[in-house]
């Protein structure tokens, strides 16, 4: 614990003088102020603030699963620092209302002194993006060299620095990868599982084929190729070249093993030692969601802003930003889970010195 060595002032620790002497609107340099300009920045300025705290936490929480073995004991943690970005996101998406409070021909009044300064150039939202998995050269709706090409040199070397790096994405899909609980030597999981799947479908074809006659042909075809889609779509998760080729094409991220182990996870999340790796992995889900919906979000105040003129930084103003949203998300094979899971009453019962282990046991 540290002891104060002497008396702090307020205003000397939170370095006030200097805080408070950031926000200079440009409108100001070149005739009267516009008034809306100094919310303008302060806003802006209140997200750079919160982007830092996020970065602080996101490395604190990837250097915790960058050892070789993650204890328990530190998944609490890990947990709290999810959590707490989840609520700094909630005040980032509250901020987009008090920024609505300024009306399209205030802007306008400043707009153009900005060109070509734009969110865009935000080296600290990109470093949020990279350390959660999605590096420059995964962004779908704009060209790589275009992208660091809006940025000076000094951001441009800072960010493919840290994509030389391991990130989050990274260091949890490791921990995933070496979960122990799926196969033992008298035990293969994925095994029982697969026939838990087969039974399942079978039952569904089952009642495909009782209800023919109350189904027009094309609505059984329609039935038919659904339930082959299916087959086909569980299919994936085991054949190791299927998946193989899902990666390479970009529809899968997570490695085979990983996505399993999560899969396991979301299907016994009511197994004691599995409840902190499950709220990790919503946790997770619920800041992917919530970085869409402030994108989208952005997205829709930027149409309302601007209509359909280009942005500041040239990009194609709140198109790219409606893109930006429903195309770049971190852990969407966390949310494709969902696809593979079963009802509770149908997933393989597990052995009971398997579910020992996984308890907490208490000897008198």
């Amino acid at each position: 614990m540290h002891k104060n060595q002497g008396p702090v002032y307020y205003g000397d620790y939170l370095e006030l003088n200097k805080l408070l002497d950031t926000q200079n609107p440009l409108s100001k340099k070149y005739g009267d102020e516009a008034h809306d300009e100094t919310l303008f920045i302060l806003v802006h300025q209140v997200y750079e603030l919160w982007f830092k705290q996020i970065l602080h936490e996101l490395n604190s929480i990837k250097k915790i699963f960058s050892v070789e073995k993650v204890q328990e004991s530190v998944l609490s943690t890990v947990s709290s620092r999810l959590e707490r970005i989840k609520k700094i996101q909630t005040l980032l998406l509250g901020q987009l209302e008090v920024m609505e409070t300024m009306t399209p021909m205030d802007f306008l009044e400043f707009r153009e002194l900005l060109v070509p300064a734009s969110g865009f150039q935000s080296v600290q939202f990109r470093e949020i993006e990279i350390l959660l998995g999605l590096s420059t050269s995964d962004r779908k709706e704009v060209d790589r060299e275009y992208f660091l090409g809006r940025l000076n040199k000094q951001d441009q070397e800072r960010l493919l620095k840290i994509e030389k790096e391991d990130t989050l994405f990274s260091a949890l899909e490791k921990w995933l990868e070496r979960m122990p609980f799926t196969f033992k030597e008298d035990f293969d999981f994925w095994k029982e599982y697969q026939a838990c799947v087969e039974d399942m479908l079978c039952g569904d074809e089952i009642t495909i084929f009782s209800n023919v006659a109350n189904m027009t042909p094309k609505a059984l075809e329609i039935q038919k190729a659904n339930l082959q889609s299916t087959r086909e779509t569980f299919d994936t998760l085991f054949n190791e070249e299927k998946y193989a080729n899902l990666v390479k094409e970009g529809k899968r991220r997570l490695s085979q093993k990983a996505t399993l182990n999560a899969l396991f996870v979301l299907l016994y999340r009511d197994e004691p030692i599995l409840t902190l790796p499950y709220t990790i992995l919503s946790h997770l889900m619920d800041i992917d969601e919530n970085f869409t919906t402030w994108r989208y979000k952005h997205a829709l105040m930027a149409h309302r802003m601007l209509g359909t003129k280009i942005g500041t930084g040239g990009s194609s103003g709140h198109q790219y930003l409606r893109d930006a949203a429903e195309n770049n998300r971190s852990f969407i094979d966390l949310f494709n889970l969902s696809t593979f899971l079963i009802p509770r009453s149908q997933r393989p019962s597990l052995p009971q010195e398997l579910r020992d282990e996984m308890n907490f046991n208490y000897k008198d």
